[in-house]
């Protein structure tokens, strides 16, 4: 063979991050470095796999092929490094995660994994469902965990566990009052109610916007949030209602700081989501943690409902 490992992990780097000064920082070489390793591998071969775009670099279509196979190779020989230290075989895991799963469960999970595999090293993510799909798909992560849906056609998505949205209130507010002394929420008093919801392109506000899409136009919608704990902060100060997984608000539901809001014909079920790029191995390490995954939710029906032993 003609080609190098630290090669093979330049160009990988390098097509992630279609730059040499990104991939430089990534394999820990000087730009002059980086830029001789792609040359040479290009050179002993006489094939070029970037088309260069100003300072761009973009696979082209034979460095699109060969992405997927050299992430493979070094997922390899990333596992026999580690067999051979003595890190029982599993190579460094990247997971990204959206923020209700990566707030609420990834964490916890990640932190049991690598309790029982001390030897690992994985790292987390966490950003919208959007956000995981698109690094997912370009290699940037290893598994993505989302809670919205995702209809990309490189990817297998694997149904995990089933989720589902609240609408909720400060205990002070007129709806939380309304249900109190016996009343019935309806979309009118959702459509008369302020709003504070998760920002476009998250799974929350996706399966929010579906929910209301005979409404969605009315909807006083006062602020947009990336992060379900600001929304709880600000619902708790009296700037309107909101609406996340009941994940994020089991803790605030009963302490009483949240209250509930059951809304008639409202449907807000959804379902949380493994993504694997189709053509990216799958190492022994992402295996045994989806295991981990289906094994600590395979007591329950809903999110809210899983029980973590290990949480101290």
């Amino acid at each position: 063979m003609k080609f190098t490992l630290r090669q093979l992990e330049v160009f990988v780097a390098v097509g992630r991050g279609e730059s040499v000064s990104r991939a430089a920082e990534c394999v820990g070489l000087s730009q002059s470095a980086t830029s001789t390793a792609l040359s040479e591998l290009e050179r002993v071969y006489d094939r070029r796999l970037f088309d260069r775009i100003g300072k761009r670099l973009q696979l082209n279509e034979l460095g699109a092929a060969l992405l997927p196979q050299a992430i493979q190779l070094l997922d390899h020989a990333a596992e026999i490094d580690a067999l051979l230290a003595g890190r029982s075989g599993f190579g460094p895991m990247r997971v990204g995660a959206t923020l209700t799963i990566g707030n609420y469960l990834a964490t916890l999970l990640i932190g049991d994994f690598m309790r029982q595999h001390p030897g690992c090293r994985v790292s987390l993510g966490v950003h919208n469902t959007a956000h995981i799909v698109r690094q997912v798909a370009h290699y940037e992560l290893d598994l993505g965990l989302i809670e919205g849906d995702c209809q990309h056609a490189d990817l297998d998505v694997i149904p995990w566990i089933a989720d589902e949205l609240a609408v909720f209130a400060a205990p002070e507010h007129p709806l939380a009052n309304k249900l109190q002394q016996g009343g019935v929420i309806d979309f009118a008093d959702l459509l008369a109610a302020s709003w504070i919801v998760r920002e476009s392109g998250s799974g929350t506000r996706q399966t929010f916007d579906y929910a209301m899409r005979h409404v969605q136009s009315k909807l006083d919608i006062r602020l947009e949030l990336e992060h379900t704990e600001a929304i709880k902060r600000a619902v708790e100060s009296g700037l309107g209602i909101g609406c996340i997984s009941r994940l994020a608000l089991k803790e605030a539901f009963r302490r009483g700081s949240l209250i509930e809001l059951p809304v008639v014909g409202l449907d807000l079920a959804r379902q949380f989501h493994f993504v694997l790029h189709k053509q990216k191995y799958r190492t022994a390490g992402i295996t045994a943690f989806l295991e981990l995954c289906r094994s600590v939710t395979a007591g329950a029906s809903r999110s809210d409902e899983i029980v973590l032993p290990y949480i101290r």
